[in-house]
């Protein structure tokens, strides 16, 4: 390694002093314009990093985009642009939003291929307006694969200074919001046409009806309700009058929202110069599922033939009464409230009871207390629950019931029961006492008479006035050898001699002969006659009309 000399160097210096200050300020320049520049340098590489920075920044934020974007990319004409020509450029979300095979080097034929022929053709259009005059467009179109629906909106960029910078289009996918509107749309077509139903259905109701708000002011009503008024919309405030021009609807409805419970009233009311007898209804109810809004509803009901059936009701009512009262079986009337409203002078000597009583319309069970003292019910081991069980039949005799009462004093009562139209129970008392004696003796002596005619030795059949056979006895059964369950069938006249077809020759035309036998029978001129039965013996047959309309045949073996 060489040595410095520094004795040479001193030497140097002191032989030119002038040259080596001058050398010396020149290394002191050069080092300051080094140092300079090396700023510069560093300053232009952190002004390079920021730029980058903040375009890597813009570019991931384009990326986070819910949009796409295709860009027609102009060359610069400020500056010599190596481009030449315009630059696509599709974004990576395009790309995955119209799914593209090549990704963000998918050119736009290559998206155009993606939409329907006409929405091609429509895009072109667009893009060429945009690229020619800058005229931005908004539209949207559907995929052909998809079926998503995808909103475009074209735009021009440009510099302050004027330059283009790039032609963009925007890519949304709207198919949601679409779909939603779509979804919003039916659902206010459904809302609309279960609207319009609804006003058909209130407007075809064939009495008026209103809708009244808090206020008591009438906000809607069906076409029935102007048929009573002038008005034609809810804001005339006209009210339904009666025929003192008096607001009962609005009084009425007054009382019910303030009670907050449904109130109805029968008025008078004139229209097309008729007066009509109307039920009006105010019917409060929670608004909008408010407990502070109470708004009413109100309906005019027609009830003037209903009105004239009643009181034509009523007039039958008492006419019926009337006759009831007149007749001499007992009879009462005990409305829905177990009140007697009704009774004749039979009922009240039957019961033996006082008509200044009956007068104070006592309930029916006080009317079965008077009775039970003066022993004139049926006795019973358990009064009270007889009682009951008799008060529970206004509720239970829907239609007319018949029954026996056995009162102590040995008379028998036949009781009917019906429900009355105005409510309630009719009671009709009839005393059978003297019917039924007679039916029992009547009773004993065909008893006696059947008990004659089963000791006779002669055989006896009876046919009734309905043509078949209603009695025989056990001498009929041995004389023709007969089947008991045969003649107890009731045959007619027919059938009970074809019984004894047996009994004769085999020989002779049975057909003719039964007509023979029947003739005799029937005759009015031969009551008694010889039949020939062969080895079975001869019989003398006699047949005989009783009062009643029946005949009795009697068969005599000789």
């Amino acid at each position: 390694m060489t040595m410095i000399d520094f004795e040479l160097l001193t030497d140097m210096y002191y032989a030119a002093p002038e040259l080596w200050y001058a050398l010396i300020f020149l290394v002191l320049v050069l080092i300051v314009i080094i140092i300079s520049e090396l700023f510069k340098i560093l300053r232009l590489k952190q002004k390079n990093y920021f730029v980058n920075r903040d375009r890597e920044r813009y570019a991931e934020t384009l990326y986070a985009s819910k949009d796409g974007y295709f860009a027609f990319i102009h060359p610069d004409d400020k500056v010599n642009d190596p481009r030449q020509n315009i630059v696509e450029r599709c974004s990576r979300r395009l790309a995955v939003i119209m799914n593209l095979p090549n990704g963000t080097r998918s050119s736009f034929e290559e998206i155009l291929k993606n939409f329907y022929k006409d929405d091609e053709k429509k895009i072109r259009k667009y893009v060429a307006l945009l690229q020619d005059d800058g005229v931005s467009f908004d539209d949207e179109f559907i995929l052909k694969s998809t079926g998503k629906c995808l909103r475009l909106c074209g735009a021009r960029i440009s510099g302050t200074d004027g330059d283009v910078y790039c032609d963009m289009i925007w890519f949304r996918d709207v198919s949601f919001e679409t779909n939603k509107i779509i979804n919003l749309e039916q659902e206010k077509n459904e809302a609309s046409s279960k609207a319009r139903q609804l006003q058909d259905l209130i407007d075809n109701i064939p009495f008026p009806v209103w809708l009244r708000d808090d206020n008591l002011k009438i906000i809607d009503f069906n076409k029935k309700f102007t048929e009573f008024t002038d008005t034609k919309t809810s804001n005339d405030d006209v009210e339904i009058n009666n025929i003192n021009g008096e607001s009962f609807a609005k009084r009425l409805a007054q009382v019910a929202h303030l009670l907050n419970k449904p109130k109805k009233e029968k008025v008078s009311v004139i229209k097309d110069g008729e007066r009509l007898v109307m039920e009006a209804f105010e019917t409060p109810f929670h608004a909008e599922e408010s407990l502070e809004k109470i708004y009413t509803v109100g309906a005019l009901v027609d009830v003037s033939e209903l009105d004239d059936l009643k009181r034509n009701l009523r007039r039958h009512q008492v006419a019926q009464l009337e006759i009831l009262g007149s007749l001499g079986t007992a009879f009462a009337v005990f409305n829905q409230d177990f009140k007697l409203n009704f009774y004749n002078k039979s009922f009240c000597d039957l019961w033996q009871l006082d008509e200044s009583w009956l007068d104070e319309h006592p309930s029916y069970s006080m009317f079965l207390d008077a009775t039970r003292e003066r022993r004139l019910l049926p006795e019973v081991p358990d009064y009270v629950l007889f009682k009951n069980e008799e008060q529970k039949q206004f509720s239970q005799i829907i239609e007319p019931k018949n029954d026996m009462l056995h009162l102590p004093n040995g008379k028998t009562l036949r009781r009917v029961r019906a429900p009355y139209p105005m409510g309630g129970l009719i009671f009709a008392y009839e005393d059978i006492s003297d019917r039924l004696a007679t039916t029992s003796a009547y009773n004993a002596l065909l008893s006696v008479q059947e008990e004659m005619l089963e000791n006779l030795f002669d055989a006896v059949v009876i046919f009734g006035s309905n043509g078949r056979l209603s009695f025989y006895n056990q001498a009929y059964l041995k004389l023709w050898n007969s089947s008991k369950t045969f003649l107890e069938s009731q045959p007619d006249l027919d059938e009970f001699l074809e019984s004894q077809k047996s009994f004769f020759s085999k020989d002779e035309d049975w057909n003719v002969l039964k007509k023979e036998i029947a003739g005799y029978l029937l005759s009015m001129t031969t009551k008694t006659f010889i039949l020939g039965r062969g080895i079975n013996g001869d019989v003398e047959v006699s047949a005989q009309n009783l009062s009643d309309g029946s005949m009795m045949i009697v068969y005599k073996k000789l």
